[in-house]
């Protein structure tokens, strides 16, 4: 049995694309336009094994709105917003219904399966689901949110990872204070380690060590042709 997913997303365009990407990647897929053909849906269906993806901005009733009437029917439901808001405000109020993330538009359709796949490892008895992950990791003084691409810094401000920035530090974090090859990354996440790609990493590599700056315990160092370390104090 395949993992479902509910999408509720009034762009036709939009709509279309995503559901049929996910359609490819191995998701079963509903789509509305509405959050009333929503909720009919929903009173007839068991979704024990669903993800509800929700636009907020929708013709009939914002996505606050439409979720605060699925958790009447399902406490448990999981489910995350496609919002053009990226407000503070707007974050706070989701994720008080109980939403379990954000992300906005425009984005990247392989950022979209990325935070699926990190919402579904959160169910381990679901059919999909792979071994749990953990979803903070402590880095020094940083906090890591794997599964909402963004760290916490000591200053208490989050800055947001784009879906390379974080796999880089995924794997500069599984090896702290030791040398990560730099072929050995460019190998894992572009699968080959020609100079352009050198290039692209050493950007995603620059601005993580931005970020960092805030931090008095995290660096990332420079190991000259060999690799990086990411050290921590």
């Amino acid at each position: 049995m395949k993992y479902d997913i509910v999408i509720i997303e009034d762009e036709v365009d939009l709509g279309n694309v995503v559901s049929e990407y996910l359609k490819l990647r191995g998701f079963t897929v509903r789509w509305f336009q509405s959050a009333a053909d929503t909720l009919d849906y929903y009173r007839l269906h068991q979704l024990d094994n669903k993800l509800v993806i929700i636009d907020i901005q929708l013709p009939d009733m914002n996505g606050f709105d439409l979720s605060t009437e699925i958790v009447k029917l399902n406490p448990n439901q999981a489910f995350f917003f496609l919002t053009a808001h990226n407000e503070k405000h707007d974050r706070m109020r989701g994720l008080k219904i109980g939403a379990i993330d954000y992300i906005s538009k425009p984005f990247e359709i392989e950022e979209l399966v990325l935070r699926i796949g990190n919402i579904i490892n959160k169910f381990p008895n679901t059919p999909m689901a792979s071994k749990a992950m953990e979803s903070v990791v402590t880095i020094g003084d940083i906090s890591y949110q794997k599964d909402q691409l963004f760290v916490l810094l000591p200053d208490g401000k989050e800055r947001s990872l784009t879906v390379r920035e974080a796999e880089v530090l995924d794997h500069l974090s599984a090896n702290i204070n030791q040398v990560v090859k730099k072929k050995d990354l460019l190998i894992a996440l572009w699968g080959n380690d020609d100079y352009f790609n050198g290039k692209s990493l050493e950007v995603f590599i620059s601005r993580l060590r931005r970020l960092f700056k805030a931090s008095g315990q995290v660096s990332i160092e420079n190991v000259y042709g060999l690799g990086y370390i990411l050290k921590v104090k």
